[in-house]
């Protein structure tokens, strides 16, 4: 009897030990991307403590300044709350997929930080008033006040960086070779010149350059509508553009049909302009002309409202692009109408560029334009209109955009983050890289059934 009570007891004593070690080992187990808190032990490291340490002095000495949008919600209990990414990891270029330099993605420089810039830019971005005084005394106004509320309704993995940094450049720079992206059209104004709440950019283009060459990536420029654009310093900025970028490995020209390589140049907001005016530097008989001289290019004129289509012709453009990624938002934005404008341009040998967005949200900025909000519906908005660009199709794709935070149509990595008074918007159920790799999966796509359409589908020359 004896000998059995110390069989079981030995038996049990066994029996605890194996929980308590199942126990300890399950404790281990902790996912890197925990819900609640930072991973274990990460607190350890210096550099991640100073950053914890310097964000939670930020978040307690400026929550009470935050703006409030209409994706966020008021009065949480809770502290802030950011999944921390992981150091970006080097890309075998081997091992990522071809890129498809018929599939073009817009990107903006204009975001600054203290680290780099001495300030915030854009990141801070105003809270824009509507145009009617009854309406804009309903909703907030002020700037946002980075690095924890900041001029958008999701947040990005790389927090409120800047477009300076080199390591932030060269991390888009691989999450667009990830997503088979082939050129990156570059938000451009001219040296000196900047949008109202942003700082000079040029200075950043070799930079730009450099890196994405470094990914075989192609650099085109997307011009914006700088103060007092016309066709006389249209003409002075795109011999700039040239003369200064035109010899780098990664600046873009697009190898038409008839041989010719040619740059190619976005023009936003291309309608204000008057169709005479651009006629001077766009057709061969124009005073300012272009065509047939070093500086001759492929010229990509927005189109807006259904009446711009003769306009743009008029105006001697290559092609046309839609920009916005709302869809029914504008005519040259609504997916029903890409049919009859790709059958417009094919016609009169016109380009055509249907541009498609994963979604669209800027009430952060415009608390007032609900209505002109998409939402993602888990990637399949995005995946709706890729399909409506392939049926067209199309010479060329343009997603809208790579980091248009503002407006919300970004596709580069966002994390889940909230503070005591905001919560962000994110991509789960899924990952962080959700747009990245569904841009991949409808760029193969894109590239393969192209070639069974076009003749002209050698990569562009440089």
């Amino acid at each position: 009897m004896a000998k059995f009570r110390r069989r079981t007891c030995i038996i049990l004593s066994l029996f605890i030990l194996f929980i308590f070690s199942l126990m300890m080992g399950l404790k281990t187990l902790r996912p890197k991307m925990a819900t609640f808190g930072d991973p274990f032990g990460l607190d350890l490291l210096p550099e991640f403590r100073q950053q914890t340490v310097h964000l939670e002095k930020n978040f307690d000495s400026k929550k009470s300044d935050k703006i409030n949008s209409g994706t966020n919600t008021n009065n949480l209990k809770s502290v802030e709350i950011t999944m921390k990414p992981s150091k970006p990891s080097e890309f075998n270029l081997e091992e990522l997929p071809p890129l498809n330099y018929y599939l073009h993605v817009f990107y903006y420089s204009w975001y600054g930080n203290p680290q780099f810039d001495g300030k915030y830019i854009h990141w801070n971005h105003p809270v824009l008033e509507h145009w009617d005084p009854r309406i804009a005394k309903n909703y907030p106004q002020g700037r946002h006040n980075p690095p924890d509320d900041i001029g958008s309704s999701f947040y990005p993995e790389l927090g409120s960086y800047s477009s300076r940094d080199p390591s932030v450049i060269e991390t888009h720079m691989r999450q667009m070779c990830s997503a088979s992206i082939g050129v990156l059209a570059l938000s451009w104004y001219p040296p000196d010149s900047n949008d109202e709440n942003g700082e000079p950019t040029d200075d950043l283009v070799p930079t730009i350059l450099d890196k994405a060459h470094k990914y075989n990536l192609k650099v085109t420029f997307h011009i914006e509508p700088y103060s007092n654009r016309d066709d006389q310093n249209m003409y002075k900025n795109v011999k700039y553009i040239i003369d200064k970028y035109g010899n780098h490995p990664a600046f873009y020209r697009y190898k038409t049909k008839t041989g010719n390589a040619l740059p190619m140049f976005y023009v936003y907001d291309s309608y204000i302009i008057k169709p005479e005016k651009w006629a001077n530097l766009l057709t061969t008989s124009g005073s300012q002309s272009v065509r047939n001289s070093p500086y001759d290019g492929l010229f990509i004129a927005l189109l807006v409202e259904e009446k711009h289509k003769f306009e743009i012709l008029h105006s001697g453009f290559d092609g046309i692009y839609t920009y916005f990624a709302t869809n029914g938002f504008t005519y040259g934005s609504s997916h029903q109408n890409w049919a009859n404008l790709k059958a417009f341009c094919d016609n009169y040998n016109l380009l055509f560029i249907p541009s498609v967005g994963p979604g669209y949200i800027d009430t952060s900025i415009r608390p007032w334009n609900t209505q002109n909000t998409r939402n993602r519906v888990n990637g399949k908005y995005y995946e709706a209109a890729l399909s409506a660009a392939l049926q067209t199709h199309p010479s060329l794709i343009s997603v809208t955009s790579f980091n248009e935070w503002h407006e919300g149509t970004q596709i580069e990595r966002a994390v889940p983050k909230r503070t005591s008074n905001t919560v962000y918007l994110d991509y789960r159920p899924h990952k962080p890289g959700l747009y990245l790799e569904l841009t991949r999966k409808w760029s193969e796509k894109y590239s393969k059934e192209r070639t069974t359409y076009t003749l002209d589908h050698q990569p562009p020359v440089s």
